[in-house]
C-alpha cells in the first residue's frame, strides 16, 4: 500500500496556497475539481511551506479549490489537462482571513477524532460522543499510545513513562497523584483537544522524557458575546455530577474570556494484594484486601482579558485556578498465614485518608508585531499551590480465632507550599530562507513540607518525632534557547533548534539536618527533518534530548504509612533523567502515518519501586535511579472511510522496552514487547443523530519491576442536534462488557507479590449542551505562559 504506484501516465499538478502577505499555508486541504460539476477528482494538503502536488490520470477541463479553517475557500481558473501533458504549474492560489461578518455560515464538517500533523498527534475531543459527561482521565485514557495506571497514579505514552501534562500549554506543578485526582475531577465537556507531542522543539522546556501531553481546553470562537454551559450526570456504582459555563465578549478594543467547571460525585475502588515473604527457613503470605469509596469535588476556573492598543500590540491578563478536594475511606482486611497456609493472625485497618490542594495563577503578556513578520512576546507569571494532606488510621489486630488483641492509631498530616515565580520573552524574526526564533527564561521554585506524624495515645495525639519531617526545597533554573526552521527547497524542510539550562538546587531536610544541594549546566539539540517525497508520501525525521527533574514530593525523605506492614519513603539523592530521541514519521497522502521510534534513557527515575524489610514483614515503595533504559516505539495511525456515514480511525502503537541496571543487591534486567491498539467508529445517521464506537486494549507491559497484564474496554454512544445545532444532547455507557482492570505482579530477588484493582469503568453518562449568542467571534488568544514546566512538576510533588 505504501510502496505501489500506478504504472500508467499520470499528469502532475504543483502549486502553491498563499494568504494575502504570501505566506505559505501549512496542512490546506488541496482539490482537484471536474470544472462542470465540482466533482472530486484528487485531494491532498500542503507542505509546511504551502507547497502541493497532486497526481491524475484524468483528462479534461478542471480547477483547483484550496481551504483551510480561518481562511475563505479559494478557486484556481479552470485548466485543461490533454493527453501528453506530464507536468503542469498551477498559478499560486492566495486565501483571504475569513471576515468577521460570516453570520449566515455554518460549518457542518466535523474533524476526526484523530489527526496526525508534522509534530503531533491531535485527539479531537469536542467531536467524541463517548467522552460527552466523563472525565479528562478517562479521555486520556483512550488516547492512541496512552496508558493509565491506576494503581500506581501513573500515565505512560509510547510505553515510557516521564511524559508531561500541559492544561493550555501551562505544566501542571502538582504531584502525580493530584495531577490524576484533578483530571479525575475535571469534566471532559470542557476538553477541546489533547496534544500528543513525542518530540517537542527547543521552544519548550527541556522536561518530559516521553514527551508532552497538552490538554487544551474550549474556548469561545466568536465575535459579540457568546457562550456555551453543560449539564451532565453519570451514574457506575455512585452518582457523578458535572456542569460548566464558557463565555467570551470581543470588540474592536478588547476580548474578555472566562469559564468555570465543576465535579461532584462517588467513586469506588478495590484492590487486592496477596505478598509472599520469606526471611530464613520462615514464609509469610499475606492477603490483603482494600475496597474504598472516594469523593472528589472540583472547581475550575479560567478568566482573562486581552487589550488591543493598537494594530500591532496586545497586553493581556490571565488568571488560572482550581480548588480540588478529595476524600476517601475504607476498611482494609489482611490475614497473615504461616507457609503452610494457616492463618496465624489478622489485621483490619480503618483508613480515612483527606486530601485538598488550591491553585491560584496570574499571568501578564505582551505581545509586540515589529513588523515583516517579526514578532516579541514577554510573560510574567507568579504561581502558587496551597495543599493539606491528612491519613488517618486506625488498625485492630486479631487472633485466630477472631478476638481483638490490639489497638492502633496513627495519623500523618502534611501541609504544604509551593510558590512558583517566572518570566521568559520569546523573539520571532523571518530571514529570506527561513526563520530565526531566540528566547530567554527565568523561574523561581519555593516548597515547604511539614509532614507530622502522631501516635493516638490516652485518647490524645502525641507527635512522633522520629517520623516527622520538615523538607524545604529551592531551586533556580535559567534557560535560553534558539531555533531556526528553513525551507531547503520546494519538497524538504529543516528545523534546527538548542536550548541551554542551569540549574541549581538545594534541598534541606529540617528534622534531619540533611542538605542536598547541585549545580548542573545542560545543552538540549533539537532537528527536524521534513522531505516530500512524492504527491503521497512525505518523511518526517527528528531528534531531541530532554530532561525529567525529581519531583518534589520524591526528593522529600519522609515516611508516609499506608497501613503498619506497607509505606512510602522519598529520597532525597534523587539524580535528574536524560533522553535521547529520534523518531522517522511516513505519511502517505495526508492520512496514512506511521512512526518508528528509539529513545535512551540515562539514570531513570524509577517511581514506585518496591523494597522490603523481610525481618519485620515490610513492604514500602521508594523512588530510585536505574542505570539506563532503551525504549522501541512503532506507531500507525489510519482514518479509513468504510461509506459515507461511517468513519473509522485506527491507531496502533507497538513497543519494546528494556532497563539495566545493578538494583537491590543484584543485576537487574528485564524487558518487555507491548502493544496497544484503538479503534473509534463514527456513524453519521439520519435526522440529526449520530453514534459512536470505540474501543482500546493494552498489550501486559513492563512498569520498572511490575509486569502488568493486558487492559481494555468498549464503549458506545449516541448524540442529538437540535435547535439550529445550538443544543446537542449525548448518552453514552463506558465499558460496556466490564473489562477495564489492572492486574500485575512482581517477582525479583526476595519480592514475590501480586496486585489486582477495579474502579467503577462501567458508566452511564446523559450530557447537555447548549451554546448561546453570535456563533462566529474569534477565539480568545492561546498562549503559553512562563510557569508551565513548573506547575506540572508541582503537581507531582503533593
Amino acid at each position: 500500500m505504501l510502496l505501489c504506484t500506478p504504472a500508467i501516465a499520470q499528469t502532475k499538478l504543483t502549486g502553491d496556497v498563499q494568504d494575502k502577505s504570501a505566506k505559505g499555508i501549512s496542512f490546506a486541504t488541496v482539490m482537484l475539481l471536474k470544472a462542470k460539476d465540482s466533482t472530486l477528482v484528487k485531494g491532498g494538503i500542503t507542505s509546511e511551506s504551502g507547497h502541493y502536488e497532486l497526481e491524475t490520470t484524468a483528462k479534461g477541463r478542471f480547477l483547483v479549490a484550496a481551504q483551510q479553517m480561518g481562511y475563505q475557500k479559494v478557486f484556481s481558473a479552470p485548466f485543461e489537462l490533454a493527453e501528453g501533458t506530464t507536468t503542469l504549474n498551477i498559478p499560486t492560489l492566495q486565501a483571504a482571513e475569513l471576515s468577521q461578518n460570516l453570520n449566515e455560515v455554518k460549518i457542518v464538517q466535523k474533524k476526526p477524532f484523530v489527526e496526525q500533523q508534522i509534530d503531533r498527534m491531535v485527539v479531537n475531543v469536542e467531536n467524541s460522543i463517548v467522552s460527552a459527561g466523563g472525565t479528562a482521565l478517562e479521555v486520556l485514557e483512550k488516547s492512541p499510545g496512552v496508558t493509565i495506571d491506576r494503581q500506581n497514579d501513573r500515565i505512560q505514552f509510547k510505553g515510557r513513562q516521564g511524559v508531561m501534562v500541559m492544561l493550555d500549554g501551562k505544566l501542571q506543578q502538582i504531584s502525580m497523584q493530584d495531577l490524576m485526582n484533578l483530571l479525575q475531577s475535571m469534566p471532559s465537556d470542557n476538553i477541546e483537544k489533547i496534544e500528543l507531542i513525542s518530540t517537542p522543539p527547543a521552544k519548550y522546556d527541556a522536561a518530559g522524557n516521553s514527551g508532552l501531553i497538552n490538554i487544551v481546553l474550549k474556548k469561545n470562537k466568536n465575535f459579540g458575546t457568546n457562550g456555551s454551559y453543560t449539564l451532565g450526570a453519570g451514574y457506575g456504582r455512585y452518582e457523578k455530577l458535572n456542569a460548566s459555563l464558557n463565555f467570551n465578549h470581543r470588540n474592536a478594543k478588547y476580548n474578555t474570556f472566562g469559564s468555570i467547571s465543576g465535579f461532584h460525585g462517588r467513586m469506588f475502588n478495590t484492590q487486592d494484594i496477596d505478598r509472599t515473604i520469606a526471611y530464613r527457613d520462615q514464609i509469610t503470605y499475606f492477603d490483603q484486601n482494600s475496597p474504598r469509596v472516594g469523593k472528589p469535588q472540583n472547581l475550575n476556573f479560567r478568566t482573562g482579558i486581552d487589550f488591543f492598543l493598537n494594530k500591532k500590540t496586545t497586553l493581556g491578563v490571565l488568571a488560572t485556578g482550581f480548588v480540588n478536594n478529595f476524600e476517601m475511606t475504607g476498611i482494609s482486611s489482611t490475614d497473615i498465614l504461616d507457609r503452610n497456609r494457616t492463618l496465624t493472625s489478622r489485621f483490619a485497618t480503618d483508613a480515612h485518608n483527606k486530601m485538598a490542594l488550591n491553585n491560584l495563577t496570574g499571568n501578564v503578556n505582551f505581545k509586540r508585531d515589529l513588523g515583516k513578520g517579526r514578532e516579541l512576546t514577554a510573560d510574567v507569571d507568579y504561581a502558587r499551590f496551597n495543599g493539606d494532606a491528612s491519613n488517618e488510621l486506625s488498625t485492630d489486630y486479631f487472633t485466630p480465632d477472631n478476638r481483638l488483641s490490639n489497638r492502633e492509631l496513627v495519623r500523618n498530616i502534611m501541609p504544604s507550599v509551593i510558590n512558583i515565580s517566572a518570566a521568559k520573552v520569546d523573539y520571532v524574526h523571518p530571514l529570506k530562507k527561513g526563520k530565526f526564533e531566540a528566547g530567554l527564561k527565568s523561574s523561581l521554585v519555593s516548597t515547604d513540607n511539614d509532614m507530622r506524624f502522631e501516635l493516638g495515645v490516652d485518647n490524645q495525639w502525641v507527635l512522633d518525632p522520629k517520623r516527622s519531617n520538615r523538607f524545604k526545597y529551592d531551586e533556580n533554573i535559567n534557560a535560553a534557547y534558539s531555533n531556526y526552521s528553513t525551507q531547503l527547497n520546494k519538497k524538504t524542510s529543516l528545523q534546527l533548534g538548542l536550548r541551554a539550562e542551569h540549574t541549581h538546587s538545594r534541598g534541606n531536610s529540617v528534622t534531619l539536618n540533611n542538605i542536598v544541594e547541585r549545580d548542573y549546566i545542560n545543552l538540549f539539540p533539537s532537528a527536524f527533518l521534513s522531505r516530500q517525497l512524492d504527491s503521497s508520501h512525505t518523511l518526517n525525521v527528528s531528534y531531541s534530548r530532554r530532561i525529567d527533574r525529581p519531583n518534589y514530593r520524591d526528593l522529600n525523605p519522609f515516611v508516609f504509612f499506608l497501613d503498619p506492614f506497607t509505606f512510602q519513603e522519598g529520597n532525597p539523592n534523587l539524580r535528574p533523567q536524560i533522553t535521547n530521541s529520534i523518531q522517522v514519521t511516513h505519511v502517505f497522502k495526508g492520512f496514512l502515518s506511521t512512526s518508528l521510534g528509539y529513545s535512551r534513557i540515562n539514570d531513570v527515575i524509577a517511581n514506585q519501586i518496591p523494597k522490603q524489610i523481610a525481618s519485620e514483614n515490610k513492604t514500602f515503595i521508594t523512588t530510585e535511579n536505574l542505570d539506563h533504559q532503551d525504549s522501541y516505539n512503532l506507531t500507525v495511525s489510519l482514518p479509513l472511510p468504510i461509506q459515507k456515514w461511517w468513519m473509522m480511525q485506527s491507531n496502533i502503537s507497538a513497543f519494546y522496552n528494556r532497563f539495566r541496571s545493578f538494583y537491590y543487591g543484584a543485576d537487574l534486567d528485564v524487558s518487555q514487547f507491548g502493544a496497544s491498539v484503538f479503534v473509534n467508529n463514527n456513524f453519521t445517521l439520519p435526522k440529526g443523530y449520530t453514534a459512536e464506537l470505540s474501543g482500546f486494549w493494552n498489550s501486559p507491559t513492563q512498569y520498572n519491576l511490575l509486569q502488568a497484564r493486558a487492559q481494555g474496554q468498549i464503549s458506545m454512544g449516541v448524540a442529538k442536534s437540535f435547535w439550529n445545532r445550538k443544543g446537542s444532547l449525548r448518552l453514552t455507557v463506558n465499558d460496556i462488557f466490564f473489562l477495564n482492570r489492572f492486574a500485575g505482579t512482581v517477582k525479583y530477588q526476595d519480592l514475590d507479590f501480586r496486585v489486582m484493582s477495579r474502579w467503577e469503568s462501567r458508566q452511564a453518562r446523559v450530557s447537555f449542551t447548549y451554546r448561546f449568542g453570535n456563533q462566529n467571534v474569534k477565539a480568545a488568544r492561546q498562549r503559553s505562559t512562563s510557569t508551565d514546566d513548573l506547575r506540572n512538576r508541582a503537581n507531582q510533588s503533593q
